[in-house]
């Protein structure tokens, strides 16, 4: 385990040595002392964890070290110590970016082993994220967040680094299921912004009277029900990356307002004065035609071009060839692997079947076939009679139309019901399902046995 560094700058030798002496005490600290600001910086490249410094030295004040430190590396904390109790100053240092500020009495090495012990479980925690931020970023690796080898599928690779290199605007377009939030995570976790915020938002999914809210964040008392200050989806993306899914759905009243945020790159917020500064790579999908609904009235054409920036269309899945197989077997392998079911296969009379549908539901379709087919196959392996497509027929296991999850699960019951010509018992243990669930469907008239 790396020690953790520590400087101390104290021109009184006597307590210098006090601090040093006390903060040695954890054998996981490295303690260097010095006299004068100026040896402090000098000892820079040493790369200090932190650094106790007085306010009063013979070479300079707090408030002139702290701003050098700072020039020199932001990141490092630095606890100013001070023989003088002064609140103006302390604010001062504290606004300045100073961690902590603590008068010289008999309690100072106590209160700084504290505010050390603090800092130190502050940075452990932020390397946790860090570390997160970075595992997630392997995952989104390009071939690993999209799987497939069809030229169509190479090519958006080609576009992705592209975008990742720089932050420019991206435009994602493609059918429903098609994989637009994977890819914007994808360009994300890649580019230099990849330890800041990835803030998604639906704007089919938020109510119209909150779109605004939602994005630009509101002042307590700005409306009913605003009972605190709250922070917009803008905000909270800051040095990071928005992504607004289904952007033409937006109003065209709101699309002004986010096209004037993206030209003076500030906001206030809704019912505020106050201007917030913004540094946001933005990153949007739709599956419409945005040129088509300029052109109907329904979208700004000022705004379109202001986000069109490098426009990458995804291909629907019944283009994509071989991909239909790579993505099955990858699919299958993640639930056998979440649901510890061993592993299963993919007899070729399924494959063929596989390869031979359209996929209206694209990537997102192809999931929940191959999910369904690995419960409802028998043995190990995968066989054509147990993979179940959307079609207008009695059996229809997925469909293309929006349904509840209780609608679904009603459908898939009703299909094992005739199946298995009503018996109960059977239905329930092929679905893993208590039998009381299927007679409760049947008792509210969500399912029946005729």
């Amino acid at each position: 385990m790396e020690q953790f560094r520590i400087f101390i700058v104290e021109d009184d030798p006597w307590y210098g040595e006090i601090l040093q002496h006390h903060l040695s005490l954890n054998p996981d600290h490295e303690i260097f002392r010095f006299t004068t600001g100026k040896d402090c910086m000098a000892n820079l490249s040493r790369k200090p964890d932190l650094i106790s410094i007085d306010y009063s030295l013979p070479d300079t004040n707090g408030v002139e070290l702290l701003k050098k430190i700072k020039q020199y590396n932001a990141d490092i904390p630095v606890i100013v110590i001070s023989g003088q109790d002064d609140v103006s100053t302390a604010v001062d240092l504290l606004k300045k970016g100073a961690a902590d500020y603590f008068i010289k009495d008999d309690n100072t090495k106590e209160l700084l082993w504290n505010s050390i012990t603090r800092i130190k479980e502050n940075q452990s925690l932020r390397k946790e994220v860090d570390d997160l931020k970075e595992e997630l970023g392997h995952k989104y690796e390009f071939d690993k967040a999209i799987k497939g080898k069809s030229p169509s599928i190479l090519r958006i690779f080609s576009l992705l680094e592209k975008a990742s290199r720089t932050n420019i605007n991206v435009s994602v377009t493609g059918e429903t299921g098609t994989g637009k939030e994977v890819v914007a995570k994808a360009i994300h976790y890649n580019s230099e912004r990849k330890k800041k915020p990835f803030v998604a938002v639906n704007m089919a999914a938020i109510p119209r009277e909150l779109i605004e809210s939602e994005l630009f964040g509101h002042e307590k008392g700005s409306f009913t029900g605003a009972l605190t200050r709250k922070t917009g989806k803008f905000e909270e993306a800051n040095k990071g990356t928005l992504f607004l899914d289904e952007i033409a759905e937006l109003d065209l009243s709101l699309q002004s307002k986010i096209l004037r945020v993206l030209q003076e790159r500030e906001l206030v917020r809704v019912g505020g004065a106050e201007k917030v500064t913004l540094d946001v790579r933005l990153i949007v999908a739709t599956h419409k035609n945005l040129l088509d609904e300029v052109k109907k009235g329904n979208f700004r054409e000022d705004l379109f071009y202001r986000i069109m920036g490098l426009p990458i269309e995804l291909p629907p899945l019944r283009e994509r060839g071989n991909d239909i197989l790579l993505l099955a077997k990858f699919f299958l392998e993640e639930f056998c692997k979440s649901n510890k079911l061993g592993s299963i296969g993919i007899a070729p009379d399924a494959m063929e079947k596989l390869m031979k549908y359209s996929y209206p539901g694209n990537v997102r379709e192809l999931k929940a076939i191959i999910d369904l087919s690995a419960v409802m196959c028998d043995g190990q392996q995968i066989k054509g009679p147990d993979i179940f497509f959307a079609s207008s027929s009695s059996n229809e296991m997925i469909s293309s139309e929006e349904k509840t999850m209780k609608e679904y699960t009603a459908d898939i019951i009703k299909h094992f019901l005739k199946k298995y010509e009503n018996n109960v018992i059977k239905v329930a243990d092929k679905l893993d399902i208590g039998k009381s669930t299927i007679y409760k469907m049947i008792q509210n008239n969500e399912l029946s046995l005729n």
